[in-house]
């Protein structure tokens, strides 16, 4: 194949890992391969776990407290905070300094994601066929 980055290009080690995820599941499924409690040994009534509900509350004050954070900061720290970040993800500087620079200064993780993802995307699975 020309070697482990040439094999990654052509998504032969994701390919490799597809089918071999695909074979292990046929195995399960047809109880080549007995997994207790999932093909095999499965016990017949099965306690229902209590369902969390989060109260609406709780969200309403997290946003309240959201607002005032942003109302009480200094937002001209905030943007030059977001604009080096975005600087350094288009090169080479280290980010994790930046990143704890900005949170000190009270910028949100969201805001520092939302720069990432402006500037490297967001990671979508390739489709080998």
């Amino acid at each position: 194949m020309g070697g482990a980055l040439a094999a990654i290009e052509q998504g032969f080690q994701q390919k490799e890992i597809q089918e071999a995820a695909y074979r292990y599941q046929m195995q399960v499924e047809n109880k080549e391969r007995i997994i207790v409690g999932v093909n095999d040994f499965i016990v017949a009534e099965e306690e229902k776990p209590e369902i969390l509900r989060v109260d609406p509350a709780i969200g309403q004050r997290q946003v309240e407290k959201l607002r005032k954070l942003r109302a009480t900061r200094d937002s001209a720290a905030v943007e030059h905070m977001l604009c080096r970040i975005e600087e350094a993800a288009r090169g080479t500087e280290n980010l994790v300094p930046l990143m704890v620079e900005a949170v000190e200064n009270r910028v949100t993780l969201g805001e520092i994601s939302h720069r990432l993802r402006k500037v490297w995307g967001e990671q979508r699975e390739p489709v080998f066929i």
